[in-house]
């Protein structure tokens, strides 16, 4: 059997003098397709940047945090195999790079090509592959610049795509789109999902829980509050407990929305 994509066993990070969080245990296989859902400040931004080393949990002899079965990576390594979208990513790519520019980026880990790039025909081929199944291939000469912020979005998550990871790491992957961005992004998420590629969702938005996401982990105060089949979970009970307001849930052609 693989190793866990993800493995936490007692994991404590410490920002500010805080605990951000405390004794997390989680794991998480290859392929599987999970939620992280929590209010703001409930540990999810230091959980993402645990898995992708920009910081690291506090030392004890019963703590543990290994990404495939490793304790220690290589950052640039780790990121050829486990794709990461975040809103500072996207963000960061709005420059005046086609999109097929920004997919090939991917190869190399910075944002846009640079004349010392060698960009090979395997590497065009991937890059149009993984946009046609984005549905932005007819964008691909077209600017960053030019886009709108869902389609912006899908050729970031074209970009984390080039190196085939096991999975994608999705942070808060709809926050500041319309209504329209959200659908197209959301489709794109469930076309990535048939695909047979990981996703872990990190949200505190119940529409990003697209049909195909079966578990989901609740984080609350730097805890694994709840873990768990989604059914299960996503209950007026539990959603008002996790967010502290009593909440209205209603569920609709399998997504699950929270007023």
């Amino acid at each position: 059997m693989p190793p866990p994509l993800i493995e936490f066993e007692n994991v404590h990070v410490a920002r500010g003098g805080n605990l951000a969080l405390q004794g997390v245990t989680l794991s998480i296989e290859p392929g599987e397709h999970v939620a992280i859902l929590g209010p703001n400040g409930s540990g999810k931004s230091t959980l993402i940047q645990a898995i992708t080393r920009d910081c690291y949990p506090l030392t004890g002899p019963s703590s543990r945090l290994r990404i495939f079965g490793r304790d220690t990576w290589n950052v640039f390594d780790l990121r050829a195999l486990l794709g990461i979208v975040t809103n500072d990513l996207a963000e960061r790519c709005v420059q005046p790079n086609t999109v097929e520019e920004t997919v090939l980026s991917g190869f190399f880990s910075s944002i846009g090509v640079w004349p010392n790039h060698g960009v090979t025909a395997a590497m065009r081929d991937k890059a149009s592959s993984l946009m046609d199944l984005l549905g932005i291939a007819h964008l691909s000469s077209r600017r960053m610049t030019e886009m709108s912020s869902g389609e912006v979005r899908r050729a970031v998550i074209a970009r984390a795509l080039v190196h085939d990871p096991a999975a994608l790491l999705l942070d808060e992957p709809a926050n500041s789109l319309d209504i329209a961005s959200q659908f197209e992004l959301r489709q794109a998420m469930r076309r990535l999902a048939g695909e047979g590629i990981g996703l872990v969702l990190v949200t505190h938005h119940l529409p990003d829980i697209v049909p195909e996401i079966g578990r989901v982990v609740c984080l609350r105060q730097g805890r694994v509050w709840r873990d768990g089949n989604k059914r299960e979970l996503l209950t007026r009970p539990v959603l008002s407990k996790l967010f502290g307001v009593a909440v209205q849930l209603q569920q609709l052609d399998g997504y699950y929305h929270m007023y």
